[in-house]
């Protein structure tokens, strides 16, 4: 994200979103701090929160790696038809709304659902998904696609000159090519894995199944909206603030250190490929771990949408106006900042990872309560803090893009005077398309799946389909709790489908 030398395009928008990035986590984290009760300290059911938040974002991060070490391996060593399909579908879970995930767990695995009535049909005694392995249960769910991408990306970073030349000697692969491999990328996976999972706030909700299972955002939640505590809900905000900024800086020292040398882009041969029934096994069982929870919501969804209320429907509108705007936001400052380059901008592009939802949530309360009802801006703050939640990902998009652009026609533009709104239409904008549609889509989904932010500021006329969908799990009705499920999984897929497609139309003109 290094500037260019060439001084072809304004510093001010980067800035602007300079400032605004820095007012949401920042500015909101200072409103949290000087609201917070430091005298009174934390009580024990406050340490227990930190507690459970800790213990299970680590065993979700474990279980999560563990799994997709060997599922990972198996997709770089297969080549078969369909593989390509096969990976796209794993990445699909990284895309799903949260609430919809467990609803679809809760098809499988809940009171009624299908693992329960095959056990009561053999005469077992059922199981409960609420609770610490429930919550665990889902994040695993939710992550384990996230970590086979990451791991299979070191494995297919390997050159195929290397297994050449270890075929060649006769050596093992495994300890000399795929070990050295995992030491430098799983310890990344691993850690951020554990930040999602720290800032994971449906699960807990949904699954925590009471007070022993209570992560720290769900207690500020509680202590915002039942309790209406304002300096235990600050104090929390804090330390959660606390264990995110502990995790990001783990994950940026982390995270890419490592590299595995260039090749010259080979097709990738492997002569040590030995029972295959166990990876194709290993790839069959997290495929039906994955997928077939998300068939259960388009099958039972598909008759809960003739029985869903008509407040859905404008849930949904809500939803979509929200994401559109999330994804606006989200897309403008990540390409300001990427053009205006530099340490400080990359520092800022960054902070989001820092920041939860519900701590810049918290603050935002904090700072609009004096003045008005925060029910009244619930979302323009969801919208913009969706986007900012979102900007790391989109500058990674983004960043890498604009830097070649500057690289390859810095120099020719400003030959030519080409500045300002110039140099960005006629140069920069036609070659960013496809990284533009891709961040754009990913923060439409990401925020039409949002429970967060909406759960603290949204009145019954403020809702968003995941917090109408949320709401209808709560009063049991289930079957139009999976209906809104399955709407808000194909508007999610269809915004990021026509996002991504918008980029990719004619990107080579």
């Amino acid at each position: 994200m290094a500037r260019s030398p060439l001084a072809i395009d304004p510093r001010w928008p980067g800035a602007v979103a300079a400032a605004l990035v820095l007012a949401l986590t920042i500015g909101t984290l200072i409103a949290v701090a000087l609201r917070a009760e430091w005298g009174g300290g934390l009580g024990s059911a406050d340490w227990a929160a930190i507690r459970f938040t800790v213990t299970q974002a680590l065993f979700s991060a474990f279980i999560s790696v563990v799994l997709a070490i060997p599922v990972a391996r198996a997709l770089a060593r297969r080549q078969f038809a369909g593989r390509k399909l096969l990976i796209t579908l794993l990445g699909a879970p990284f895309l799903l709304p949260v609430i919809v995930a467990v609803l679809a767990l809760l098809a499988v695995f809940g009171r009624g659902g299908v693992l329960n009535t095959g056990l009561a049909w053999v005469g077992l005694p059922q199981i409960s998904i609420f609770g610490f392995h429930g919550v665990v249960l889902a994040h695993v769910f939710f992550n384990l696609p996230l970590a086979i991408r990451l791991i299979l990306q070191g494995w297919l970073a390997i050159p195929a000159e290397r297994f050449r030349l270890a075929a060649s000697l006769n050596a093992p692969v495994g300890r000399l090519l795929e070990w050295p491999m995992l030491r430098a990328v799983v310890p990344g996976a691993f850690l951020v894995v554990f930040l999602i999972c720290l800032t994971s706030f449906a699960v807990a909700l949904t699954l925590g199944g009471g007070p022993r299972a209570t992560t720290v955002e769900l207690a500020i939640y509680q202590a915002l909206r039942f309790d209406f505590d304002l300096g235990r809900a600050a104090l929390l905000a804090c330390v959660q603030f606390g264990l995110c900024v502990v995790a990001a800086v783990m994950v940026w020292r982390v995270t890419g250190r490592d590299s595995m040398g260039t090749g010259l882009d080979r097709v990738v041969q492997r002569w040590d490929l030995r029972r295959p029934w166990v990876d194709y096994g290993l790839m069959g069982a997290a495929a039906l771990f994955l997928l077939v929870p998300l068939g259960m919501i388009v099958v039972r969804g598909a008759s809960g949408l003739f029985e869903m209320p008509q407040s859905i429907w404008a849930a949904a509108f809500r939803s979509v106006l929200v994401a559109t705007g999330s994804a606006i936001f989200c897309t403008v400052m990540a390409l300001a900042l990427a053009m205006r380059g530099g340490a400080v901008v990359a520092i800022v592009g960054v902070l989001p990872l820092a920041a939860s939802g519900l701590v810049v949530g918290t603050g935002a309360f904090l700072i609009l309560f004096p003045f008005i009802n925060p029910a009244d801006a619930a979302l323009i703050i969801t919208m913009l803090v969706n986007a900012t939640l979102a900007l790391p990902f989109a500058l990674r998009s983004i960043a890498p893009a604009v830097t070649g652009v500057q690289a390859d026609f810095g120099r020719l533009g400003a030959s030519l005077g080409l500045r300002g709104w110039s140099w960005l239409r006629i140069v920069m904008l036609p070659r960013l398309r496809r990284p533009l549609g891709f961040a754009a889509g990913l923060a439409a989904a990401l925020s039409m799946g949002d429970l967060g932010v909406i759960a603290l500021f949204a009145g019954e006329g403020e809702a968003t389909l995941p917090l109408a969908m949320y709401r209808l799990m709560g009063s049991y009705q289930m079957d139009a709790a999976a209906g809104a499920a399955l709407l808000l999984l194909v508007l999610s897929l269809v915004m990021f489908w026509i996002c991504d497609r918008g980029g990719r139309a004619d990107a080579d003109l």
